[in-house]
């Protein structure tokens, strides 16, 4: 076996290994990495230390902080919450209109946050003890949430594509585009699914709003409504670029929750910083150990390895996204989205352009398939946050989200036969 075979196979053994034992996803990159290094014969501490810092030594990724500290403003100022008692007024009297609230508010605040996980603590925490109380099925409620929820890193302003930017050279505001007509349809799947789901349930329903407080509360959320707009109307006007979106975001979250919405004090303004800094480590220290494991895999040409084994379908783009897609669906399993987005894709994309895939394209897919593994077990990063916030066997939540986990799966189907519903959009606004 040549040394480079015989990293490769430590690197694929070290990790089922580290996280069979529960290690920590950072530490098992940063390890496994340091393996491979080891055994290529590359060991130099100073090295590791070196790929670690460069790892997360960019300016794009000034974005992740703060969209980070921007979803959390827009929880402890109100703003989620405006959302969905917005939603809840147009159609939450209609039967099963608390699924359709969920998946309203999940569209709406994705166009803020950028953060699967932000969005399904919001949605957990406030609209599971609505449901509870209405009679919905637990079960179903929480896999609506979850699947919901990963909605956020698909639909800009998304932590999600600016790492994935960041990692492949690929336009951060091209990919934002891309993000906008697969999210809204994600949002249709859910909705038909829902549907779907309801003909098994009998549901109390809620009493209907008059008109004049549908009015009302949607004038209550009115600057939550205009986030997006700002966000996104600068960036395509060149105002300023996806990493100074975030800068807007949290900037614009603050003053809101601080002195329209009235609803954080100053004094609770440390405990949202502290919050949204635990939560940016955790980030930032995953993208540094994926940057000595990424560094590794390369030097271990792991890329010519794997355009070997694709190498027959590169005539055939369609069969080789068939084929690229069902791989990522299988490493979802057991990978978060962004180390993925750290290992996978400076492998994958070379072999995509190659075949003649469109980068923002493939960068679209490769995201939205990643969402996907979030609400797949075992790792599932946000059946964790769901089942934990809502105080639920984790099973449970795993059995609700079956349903729309293959609705998802379906539209990841179609946009690999019609690649235009993404690329078509992306081209006009350019």
């Amino acid at each position: 076996m040549s040394v480079e075979a015989l990293a490769f196979v430590v690197f694929l053994g070290g990790m089922v290994l580290l996280m069979g034992v529960g290690m920590n996803m950072a530490f098992a990159l940063l390890l496994t990495g340091a393996a491979m290094a080891w055994v290529m014969d590359f060991w130099d501490t100073q090295l590791l230390a070196q790929n670690m810092v460069a790892g997360i030594d960019g300016f794009p990724f000034l974005a992740v902080p703060f969209f980070i500290l921007a979803g959390e403003l827009m929880n402890s100022g109100g703003i989620s919450r405006r959302i969905i008692d917005m939603a809840q007024a147009w159609v939450g009297h209609v039967h099963g209109g608390l699924g359709y609230v969920t998946i309203g508010a999940a569209v709406l605040l994705s166009a803020m946050s950028g953060s699967a996980l932000a969005d399904a603590a919001a949605m957990s925490a406030i609209l599971l003890p609505m449901m509870r109380k209405h009679g919905y099925p637990m079960t179903t409620s929480a896999g609506l949430i979850a699947a919901g929820s990963v909605i956020g890193p698909i639909i800009p302003p998304s932590m999600a594509f600016v790492i994935y930017g960041v990692t492949t050279n690929t336009s951060i505001s091209a990919l934002f585009v891309s993000g906008i007509v697969p999210g809204l349809i994600m949002g249709v799947a859910l909705v038909v699914t829902w549907r779907i789901v309801l003909r098994k349930m009998t549901l109390q329903r809620s009493p209907s709003v008059p008109m004049a407080e549908r009015l009302r509360l949607t004038a209550r959320a009115v600057w939550a409504l205009l986030m997006p707009v700002i966000i996104i109307g600068g960036m395509k006007s060149g105002v300023f670029t996806p990493t100074e979106a975030a800068v807007v975001a949290a900037c614009y979250a603050l003053v809101i929750a601080l002195f329209v919405h009235r609803e954080m004090r100053l004094v609770e303004l440390y405990g949202t910083l502290v919050r949204a800094a635990s939560t940016t480590s955790v980030v930032m220290f995953l993208c540094a150990g994926a940057a000595v494991a990424s560094y590794m895999i390369t030097l271990a040409d792991l890329p010519s390895t794997l355009t070997g084994w694709l190498g027959p379908l590169i005539e055939h783009p369609r069969l080789l996204m068939v084929a690229m897609m069902f791989a990522l669906v299988l490493i979802g399993t057991a990978l978060d989205l962004t180390p993925t987005i750290l290992i996978i894709a400076p492998v994958m994309l070379p072999i995509a352009v190659k075949a003649g895939i469109d980068p923002v394209y493939f960068g679209l897919m490769f995201v939205l398939n990643g969402a996907i593994g979030l609400i797949t077990p075992p790792v599932g990063t946000v059946l964790n946050v769901v089942a934990g916030v809502g105080r639920l066997p984790m099973h449970q939540v795993i059995r609700g989200v079956n349903p729309f986990l293959i609705a998802y799966l379906l539209v990841l189907g179609l946009f690999v036969v019609f690649p235009q519903i993404v690329t078509a959009p992306v081209a006009w606004m350019r």
